[in-house]
C-alpha cells in the first residue's frame, strides 16, 4: 500500500508558489518545499515524482494568479487592466517577474499564446478599437507589449526614479496605449484619404 500523503498537492504547490514569488522559479527544490512545509522530502515525493513535476504545477498556479490579478482590475480598458496587474506584480514580486520575462520557458510560451488570444478578444470589445482588422489589432497589441515589457523590466530591476510610484507607472502605460491607438487611427484615416 502506498504511503498516505502528509500534505495535499495544493499545499505543496502553494509552498512552491511562495518560494517562486520570493526567490524565483529556478530556486524551487523538493528540499526547499519540504522545509517550507516543516517536513522531510519524503512526503513531497508521494505527490510529485520530481521537482520538474512540482515546478510545472507551480507555473500553472502563477499563471492562474496573474490572470486573477488582471481580472481584479475591471476598469473596462484591457490595456489598463493588464498593465496595472503586471506593474503591481513587478513592484511586489520582482524576482518572479524577471523569471517570467527574461527566462525562456516552454510552459510560458503556451500561456503567452493563450493570453494573446484572450487579450485580442478583450480588444475586440473595446469601442476605441472598433473597425480595426485582426492584423491591426495584433500590431497594436505587439507595440503595447513591447512598451509594457520594457517598463515592467525597469520596475522589476528598480531602474525608475524613486518618485515614480505605481500611479505614475499606470498613467504612463495608459498614455502610451492611448497614443498607440490614436496613431493607428490617424494612419488608417490617412490611408483611407489617399
Amino acid at each position: 500500500m502506498p504511503p498516505k500523503p502528509k500534505f495535499t498537492k495544493e499545499q505543496i504547490i502553494d509552498s512552491a508558489f511562495q518560494i517562486a514569488k520570493e526567490e524565483g522559479i529556478d530556486k524551487i527544490t523538493i528540499r526547499k518545499v519540504a522545509n517550507h512545509l516543516g517536513s522531510s522530502s519524503a512526503p513531497i515525493y508521494v505527490n510529485f515524482k520530481d521537482v520538474q513535476s512540482s515546478n510545472v504545477q507551480s507555473l500553472k498556479k502563477i499563471v492562474e494568479w496573474s490572470k486573477q490579478m488582471i481580472q481584479e482590475q475591471q476598469t473596462g480598458n484591457p490595456f489598463t487592466d493588464i498593465g496595472t496587474a503586471i506593474l503591481k506584480m513587478a513592484v511586489e514580486y520582482p524576482v518572479l517577474i524577471r523569471d517570467f520575462i527574461l527566462k525562456p520557458n516552454e510552459y510560458l510560451k503556451n500561456y503567452d499564446q493563450e493570453m494573446r488570444a484572450d487579450f485580442l478578444n478583450l480588444m475586440r470589445q473595446t469601442p476605441e478599437l472598433e473597425g480595426f482588422t485582426e492584423e491591426k489589432l495584433m500590431t497594436i497589441l505587439l507595440k503595447m507589449r513591447i512598451f509594457q515589457t520594457g517598463l515592467t523590466v525597469m520596475v522589476a530591476n528598480r531602474l525608475l526614479p524613486e518618485t515614480f510610484d505605481l500611479n505614475k507607472m499606470i498613467q504612463l502605460s495608459d498614455n502610451t496605449a492611448e497614443d498607440i491607438v490614436i496613431a493607428t487611427h490617424l494612419r488608417k484615416k490617412e490611408k483611407n484619404n489617399q
